[in-house]
């Protein structure tokens, strides 16, 4: 017992220690250690059925280190530990090494499942003395990791000859040849430099970490959105893209990812959080949560519904300049899970009816949500004058804009029915188009917008919206990220196509609410707002406009879809997971035996060198002395055992005796190439050579493929035997 753990702890030592390697920062190190020494544990408990029985123990207890998954929960363990699992493998062939282990829990668990697994695999071949075994476990344990991680395999590599040499020499009781050391630092010398080569490493030739472990045929990609304010429209791939999944309850919702709260030169910008952005009502909060999985998402900002309140993504590192804003300056990247709570109210429009426009500083204040222009405000609503004290700060193309925004709605005796005439107007009255392709705008889109072509996408519809509610004297802001989705199962699939942009009115006792100005007709995939304002809007619309909302019944007409999906504007690169139509598990496999495979080849050519080296000479004496241990090799590796000073006659009737084959004219040849008169050793010395392939023929014939193969792996000649 004390053998095993002692032969034992360098091998959990380098496994762990290289596993580790594929993270950054490094965790917690404390449980690699922790999952380890559960791993040592069972190979020092006796008998076999004891030692079963500890493995599952110690594999139940590193499953709640690695996972979190707790044993107290028995129900629940399979199906939660199998899921993880899977996610944090598959999670391998997305996510660029190393992995931050905060955003990427699943893969860390992975990690000490993979720590875990080979150090018990190792160490149970170690009690058992099974030397070979367990070196190659070792080779596989730290060379799996260390391909992922691509960087310092010479120290890997060097580690690795170094432990397996500690396991041979801690179990074999067999001398070891002097041959054996130099040849094995080849083998892995070669391995390293085939491994850090040009060829290998730059063009790809067996990138296996690499391997895609699914059958999608279709290039991946991962989806970008410039979110500050671009009118020059928006281009989508022919291939949907799903970016988010969040789990939360039916209730269609906006799934925010920034707001816009500067208007300058022409456009909304994302600027520096402002104090009213975080503003909800102190008392009657109903929060509602979210659980959101990113897929294909390559942004900093982390989305949630309505006006998010607070995050929690575990351990890893958010940062929040205000209230309700957060980001992983990393970027987020795929299967990262967070949790979000969200103040979203759903009142009614009488409820908002009776919402009067008093307002805090932290919105009326300079440069925040009254603001038309920098460092120009207007007054709030119901603040007499208002219409010429706004017409007073604008030139001619804004006033034009503000002129029309207080002819839909300046007559509006409350913030709430201003609001929901421009969404009217925009929706269905005004005589809008919606489509991705704009006309070609001069420097103030949203005043040609308003004023001349009436025809864009959502952010000219949010845009011209957000500006007109502050000249109207209603703190709004442009809001951007996705529409709701389809929701099934109890989860919202959130796609390329819902990105999206609408208004952000402030309403006292409610704080923040969304409206929709952008045509909906004919667009069912974007998703609506269900609360109860909104629905009675939608409503309002569909009487005032008298065509069904979808189906191939609908008319075309100005305020219509025009053919296009909505949108912020977006980018698209890759990676990102694709449609799972396959199984990982063959993509592991193929792993698995190309590692066997590079194993067995190593061995062969090491025996190949070494017998080869032997030969090495002109003295036929010397000849007939390698044909010798060549035959004794043989002999041992079929687990014949001979005495290292085992004469040509001994071996000879060994060799009659186990395997039925006649040796006599080898071991002539061979006696009289050592033996006999010099004038004739040269030609006994060449006739010995050409016997013992031929002696070694007939005995191939004689053995079972399996003992052939087993002969050609075993490493006994090389003196490790235990």
């Amino acid at each position: 017992m004390p053998r095993t753990l002692v032969v034992s702890l360098a091998p959990a030592t380098l496994i762990a220690s290289v596993w580790l390697r594929l993270e950054a920062p490094v965790d917690r190190p404390e449980r690699a250690i922790a999952v380890a020494g559960l791993a040592l544990v069972p190979a020092l408990v006796r008998p076999l059925a004891a030692r079963v029985v500890a493995a599952l123990v110690a594999a139940v207890l590193a499953a709640w280190v690695a996972f979190g998954v707790s044993p107290l929960h028995p129900r629940h363990l399979p199906g939660t530990l199998w899921h993880r699992f899977e996610n944090g493998f598959l999670d391998f062939y997305d996510v660029r090494m190393p992995f931050d282990p905060r955003v990427h829990p699943d893969m860390r668990g992975v990690v000490l499942a993979a720590v875990f697994g080979f150090v018990l695999a190792v160490a149970c071949a170690v009690a058992a003395r099974r030397p070979v075994l367990a070196a190659v476990l070792v080779v596989v344990g730290a060379g799996w990791p260390a391909t992922l991680r691509g960087s310092g395999a010479f120290v890997v590599g060097a580690a690795t000859l170094l432990t397996v040499l500690i396991v041979f020499a801690g179990l074999t009781t067999r001398h070891v040849p002097r041959i054996a050391v130099p040849v094995g630092i080849a083998v892995v010398l070669l391995a390293v430099a085939a491994s850090t080569s040009a060829a290998v490493g730059k063009s790809g030739i067996l990138a296996w970490q690499h391997w895609d472990p699914y059958n999608a045929p279709e290039p991946p990609v991962s989806v970008a959105f410039v979110w500050n304010a671009d009118y020059s429209g928006l281009h989508w791939p022919a291939k949907r893209t799903t970016v988010l999944q969040v789990q939360a309850p039916r209730r269609s919702v906006y799934w925010r990812a920034t707001v816009l709260d500067d208007f300058a030169g022409g456009r909304w910008r994302e600027t520096l959080p402002l104090r009213g952005d975080a503003l909800v009502p102190s008392r009657g909060k109903s929060l509602l949560k979210q659980q959101v999985t990113v897929l294909a998402l390559a942004d900093s900002r982390l989305v949630g519904a309505s006006d998010p309140v607070r995050f929690d993504a575990g351990d890893a590192p958010i940062t929040s300049a205000a209230p309700g804003v957060a980001q992983l300056s990393a970027g987020l990247t795929h299967g990262f899970r967070y949790t979000v709570w969200s103040y979203a109210p759903q009142p009614t429009s009488a409820a908002l009816a009776t919402s009067k426009p008093v307002y805090p500083i932290e919105l009326t204040e300079p440069g925040a949500f009254l603001e038309i222009a920098p460092g120009r405000s207007v007054p709030a609503f119901g603040v007499p004058n208002r219409r010429r004290t706004v017409l007073g700060q604008l030139d001619d193309r804004y006033g034009r804009v503000a002129k029309t925004a207080f002819a839909v709605a300046g007559r509006a005796a409350t913030p709430y029915a201003a609001a929901a005439a421009l969404e009217s107007w925009f929706r269905t009255t005004g005589g809008f188009t919606y489509t991705n392709d704009p006309p070609r705008q001069s420097s103030q889109p949203l005043v040609d917008f308003v004023t001349r072509t009436r025809t864009g996408d959502c952010q000219h519809f949010a845009g011209a919206m957000a500006l007109m509610l502050r000249y109207l004297g209603v703190p709004a802001r442009v809001a951007v990220g996705f529409s709701s989705g389809t929701y099934h199962d109890g989860v919202w699939t959130v796609t390329d196509r819902d990105a999206h942009a609408w208004v952000e009115a402030w309403f006292r006792g409610y704080g923040w609410l969304p409206f929709d100005p952008t045509p909906a007709l004919g667009r069912p995939e974007r998703g609506e707002l269900s609360a109860p304002y909104a629905a009675a809007q939608r409503l309002r619309v569909q009487g005032a406009s008298d065509v069904p909302r979808f189906g191939p019944g609908a008319r075309t007409q100005r305020g219509a879809h025009s053919g296009a999906t909505p949108g912020a504007g977006v980018k698209f690169f890759g990676p990102a997971r694709r449609a799972v139509t396959g199984s990982w598990r063959r993509s592991l496999v193929a792993v698995l035996v190309l590692l066997a495979a590079a194993a067995a080849a190593a061995i062969a050519l090491a025996k190949l060198v070494v017998r080869n080296g032997r030969y090495a000479t002109r003295d036929p004496r010397r000849i007939a002395a390698a044909c010798r241990r060549e035959l004794a090799d043989y002999l041992v590796d079929q687990r014949i055992d001979t005495a290292r000073s085992a004469t040509l006659h001994e071996l000879g009737a060994l060799v009659r005796h186990e395997l039925a084959v006649d040796p006599d004219a080898f071991v002539a040849a061979a006696t009289a190439a050592r033996f006999g008169p010099p004038h004739g050793a040269d030609a006994a010395a060449r006739r010995s050579r050409r016997e013992l392939r031929a002696l070694r023929r007939n005995v191939r014939v004689r053995l079972r493929a399996r003992d052939r193969v087993r002969g050609l792996l075993s490493l006994r000649s090389f003196g490790f035997a235990p």
